[in-house]
């Protein structure tokens, strides 16, 4: 069983991770740390986890924690998995896995130096519906892909975490937050890379320093265009579709752990199979998939170099928003 402390003990951790937590088989949160340490105290009584710290460093030195989770906002991802891996632990960061390309950098070469485990928590790719996705592209079942399309939209201007408006704090708007997870899943579906990207936001009163509304549209090696549209004024909702010459794959709600997924496979206008994949134990299979990681037993999915290169993806949408024309995405050095 390994044992995790969750860095950043917020609304993620309870809504999500900790729930997760208890349907896992190998994994099981042994501390947490909060800045409070009545809160901390606090949440490990509510939710029975073993210690409690409001220091990181506490938490990373704990001689009964094996693996950090950096639930932290975006802002402290670098500090904190800097220090969970001077403390000789390996880490798995929630995404997105920094505020720029070159704090992954960093991240990446410092747990190199280490050979210790860094990894991202783009927690889609555990679900079934994105590896039924993935599979079916594979093995050509609608043919090359020619055009995708992954959309994330989801109300912010009520949302509890009140730095999500912050750039210095979030790194960006719905582009980053959510974003992230359309380009992980495209690149992840495709098995391929984004070589340029073309970025239109807007902002709005509310939205602060960052943007509320984008469009990005990504050109991928192997000549699949695809378009990613975020909001953080729309409704939650999440359909997915990529079209290729001889079929379309599509999902309404592909991106959700709440509810299973329908997967369609359409040909000549007509729905030629279904299929249903339930998700509800996403949150589970990804830190077990770490754990099984730690242990040697499988390598974990998304590594830090994958957390890198989506950052790359991002960094360039940024600057497209800003310079109003395409960027080209740099490709990372991948280590052998």
């Amino acid at each position: 069983m390994i044992r995790y402390g969750i860095l950043g003990f917020g609304l993620h951790a309870v809504r999500r991770l900790v729930p997760g937590f208890a349907q896992a088989s190998n994994s099981r949160v042994t501390a947490l740390c909060r800045r409070d340490i009545k809160r901390a105290l606090a949440s490990a009584t509510e939710y029975k986890i073993p210690y409690a710290f409001d220091s990181a460093r506490d938490l990373c030195r704990a001689p009964e924690i094996d693996a950090i989770f950096v639930a932290t906002p975006n802002g402290s991802h670098l500090n904190d998995v800097l220090l969970a891996i001077e403390s000789g632990k390996p880490v798995l960061c929630e995404k997105p896995m920094a505020m720029n390309a070159a704090e992954c950098r960093e991240m990446v070469e410092a747990a190199r130096r280490s050979n210790l485990l860094l990894a991202v928590a783009q927690v889609f790719r555990f679900e079934r519906s994105t590896a039924t996705l993935r599979e079916r592209v594979a093995a050509g079942l609608i043919g090359k892909p020619i055009f995708a399309r992954a959309e994330f939209s989801f109300p912010v201007r009520t949302h509890p975490r009140s730095w999500i408006n912050n750039r210095k704090i979030a790194g960006g708007g719905p582009i980053a937050d959510v974003g992230v997870h359309c380009i992980d899943a495209l690149r992840y579906i495709l098995a391929d890379e984004v070589v340029r990207v073309a970025t239109i936001g807007i902002s709005d009163h509310a939205s602060g320093d960052v943007e509320a509304t984008a469009v990005l549209l990504l050109e991928f090696v192997r000549g699949t265009l695809a378009s990613v549209l975020v909001s953080a004024r729309a409704e939650y909702r999440t359909p997915f579709e990529i079209v290729g010459e001889t079929g379309t794959l599509r999902a309404d709600d592909a991106f959700s752990v709440e509810r299973p997924v329908e997967l369609e496979l359409r040909r000549a206008g007509s729905v030629v199979d279904k299929e249903t994949a339930p998700n509800a134990d996403a949150y589970a299979r990804q830190v077990d998939a770490f754990s099984a990681a730690i242990e040697g037993k499988a390598k974990f999915p998304v590594s830090g170099e994958e957390g890198w290169q989506n950052q790359e993806v991002l960094d360039a949408a940024y600057r497209s928003l800003k310079s109003g024309r395409a960027e080209t995405v740099t490709s990372i050095e991948k280590e052998h």
